[in-house]
This record gives structure tokens, sequence and C-alpha cells, in this order.
């Protein structure tokens, strides 16, 4: 690995390159301000009361909150990004499956996301979407390449201001309705059931919770890795939701940047999806330079860059074709954070050896076979696909590898009794 590789892409990241937790904090929030997030409260808004609404974004964003916090308890402790704790649980060669999942997705949601910015704009102002894509693409893979400093201070820019615009674009849709008194009375024309709506709070972030470690790895302290996740979630994806859901109760749009508009608010329409999008492509583009440096075992900035080239590239094509197998690619990827939480936490019982003195197995199959256990759990078994992805996981990874030991056991304890007899 390149000593120019201060990223720590390939390695744990030492005591004397770790930061604090307003820094952790930033960034975190400003991976929780996802446009999806904003898109998904608009749905929940137009199938639920407000009151159903609130249980539910509470909810779903406990259940984040303990997952993402769980995930980023384990980085803080190694200082190892998803893509490198997944070597324990999945063997290195392992490793290169989630890694090369992982990071394509990412890198797939950075055209879809710039795509999602472009369109409108283009729209709003009569600029070449073309030309907004190549500009915004570029601009967005300069920032990402400067790494977790970069993501910070994006963060510590974009999430007041999207705090603020959306509040005010929040107030204004609420004075429209009458008031909160019409808002606590707000009836859905067509009731959502509430395990969808759960999904929806659930599986819109989850996927992208699950490299989480890739951001907390940097925590100094593992109070500060959990605390910032846990309050990333609460407070930021709450707010985007709410943001969503009440402009789609007052407008009748699920889309907050067409709310905006419709209240004649396009500048701060143009600046809340910019900054939105900016942050979460960031996020999308660190994270996928980490799972092909695993893979290619080149420094992170030069994956980067060519991820961004790509992203752009294909950002149209995305936009127009790839996010309903982006959403079925999603399904894929809490089950990879289950395993490595049910390794750490269950089958390993917290205790991981040093990364630079670990051996690692080629491949773990009780992990693959898991895996795709989940995914099917996700896909095709009735209930709350993520939480059916989560907990299935961790079940069938945690039985299999008690049931690998003791083969493993029974094998030694045969060997040892044959060559006493022979000996005999």
């Amino acid at each position: 690995m390149s000593i120019q590789d201060k990223e720590f892409s390939l390695e744990a990241v030492p005591q004397s390159s770790r930061k604090g937790f307003w820094n952790i904090l930033a960034v975190m929030l400003s991976l929780s301000f996802f446009s999806a997030s904003m898109w998904s409260g608009g749905t929940l808004g137009e199938g639920l009361s407000f009151t159903s609404f609130i249980l539910i974004v509470l909810a779903g964003n406990l259940i984040l909150g303990l997952y993402t916090g769980a995930l980023a308890y384990i980085a803080a402790k190694t200082g190892l990004s998803t893509h490198l704790l997944a070597r324990y649980a999945f063997g290195k060669k392992g490793s290169y499956i989630t890694s090369f999942l992982l990071a394509s997705t990412q890198v797939c949601w950075f055209g879809v996301g710039l795509a999602m910015f472009a369109v409108p704009v283009s729209v709003a102002t009569g600029i070449n979407v073309f030309v907004l894509i190549g500009v915004f693409g570029a601009l967005m893979t300069i920032s990402s390449i400067f790494g977790l400093k970069a993501l910070a201070i994006l963060g510590f820019i974009s999430v007041p201001t999207i705090a603020l615009l959306g509040t005010y674009s929040m107030t204004d849709a609420v004075n429209s309705m009458g008031g909160m008194e019409s808002l606590l009375l707000y009836e859905p024309a067509q009731s959502m059931s509430i395990a969808l709506a759960l999904t929806i709070c659930v599986g819109s972030f989850i996927s992208a919770g699950t490299l989480t470690p890739d951001f907390t790895r940097f925590a100094k302290s593992t109070k500060s890795a959990v605390s910032s996740s846990i309050i990333a979630f609460f407070l930021g994806n709450s707010l985007m939701f709410l943001f969503g859901a009440v402009g789609a109760m007052a407008f009748g749009i699920a889309d907050i940047s067409e709310v905006m508009l419709l209240q004649g608010l396009m500048i701060p329409a143009i600046i809340v999806l910019g900054l939105n999008i900016w942050t979460t492509n960031d996020s999308a583009l660190y994270a996928s330079g980490l799972g092909f440096a695993n893979i290619f075992k080149l420094p992170k900035k030069y994956i980067v860059v060519f991820n961004g080239i790509l992203g752009t590239i294909a950002a149209m094509w995305l936009y127009n074709n790839f996010v309903g197998f982006l959403t079925l690619l999603g399904s894929a990827l809490p089950s990879i954070g289950a395993i490595i939480l049910a390794d750490y936490f269950l089958v390993r019982r917290g205790k991981y050896a040093a990364y630079g003195t670990m051996e690692f197995k080629s491949l773990n199959h009780v992990a693959i076979v898991a895996w795709i256990a989940g995914v099917a759990l996700a896909n095709f078994v009735p209930g709350i696909p993520p939480l059916n992805a989560l907990i299935g996981t961790i079940i069938i990874y945690t039985a299999g590898m008690k049931l690998a030991a003791s083969k493993e056991t029974s094998a030694v304890q045969l060997t040892t009794k044959d060559e006493v007899v022979r000996d005999y």
C-alpha cells in the first residue's frame, strides 16, 4: 500500500489519526441527511396520519440507530472499515465478494444521485442536463478525494443549511394547512399498513448504514462513535423524513424539491437538493473507494477518481434504468452487516486478533450460506424485509459457526483416538 494513503484503506486507523466527537458527528449527520429519506418521508406522509408517522419514524430510526451504533462500536474498537472487518467473518477472498457488492452499489447510487440533482435543476434553469452532470460530477469527485476531512467540512456546511431551509419549508407547509391543529388532524386518502411503513423507513437507509464503519473507524472512542451514529439517525434521518412528510401532507407531493418550487423557493430548493445529494454522493464515492481498495490493493484516492468518472458518464443511464435493480441489490447489503455483528459479538465475543497479525481464512462458507439465506428472507418471506434479513442472518450465521466448530472439535477428537489406537 502506498505510504501516501492517509485514509488507511488497507489497515487499521491508528489512534494518532483519530478524530473527535464533533468531526464524526458532522460526517454521520451529512451521511444521514439523505435525499431518499425525504422522498421516503413524503411517501409515508401520503399514507399515514401525522401521529402514526411520528411513531413509525421513531421506531424505524431506533432500529437503524441500534444497527449502525453496533457497527460503529466495532469500527472504533478495531479501527477497521466494513471491508476489512468482513475478512474476519467471510475470509479474505470472501470479503472481495462483499466489497464488490458494497462498492458497486455505491458507485451506481453516485450516478443516480447526480442525475436526481441535475434533472430538476435543468428543468428549473434551462441549463443542459449533461453539462450539469459533468460539472457537478467533477466537483463531487474532487471533494471526495480529500477523504474524511472534506466530508467533515461539507457536513459542517450542509447540515445546518439543509436543516434551516427544510424547517422553513415545513413551517410554510404547516401554515398552508391551517396550522398545527390541522396537521395533527390530517388523515391520508389511502392508508398504508404499519409493516409497509416500517419497511420503507428502515429500508431507505439500512443498506448505506452497513457502511457506517467506513466513517466511525476514525472515532477516538467507542462512546463517540456510537453516540454520533445514534444521534445522526434520531436527529438527521428523522428530520429528513419529517421535511418530506409534512410537504406531502400539505401539497400531496412526496418530492420536497417540487414542494419548494410550489412554495416559490426555487433557489432554496436547488441548494437543499444540491447539498443533500452532494454529501450523500461524497460518502458513496468514499465508501466505494475503500471497497475496491480491499480488492485491488490500490490507494483509495485513485479508485475514487475512476469511480467518479464512471458514475458521471453512466449517470443518466443509471437514472433511467437502474433504480429498481439497485433497490433489489440493496436488499443484499444488510445481511453483510448482520454477519459482521454476529461474528464479533456472538461468535468471537468481542475478541478480534489485531488486523496486522491475523491470518484469515480464504473463504468462510458458513458466512456465504448465511448471507444468501438472509437475502432470501428479505425478498421472499412475509414480514418486514430488513428485519427478516438482520434477525434471520444473525441466527443462521451464529448457529452455523457453532455447528462448524463442533464438527471440527469432533474431527480432532476422532483423529486423536485413531492415533492412540494405532500407537497401541
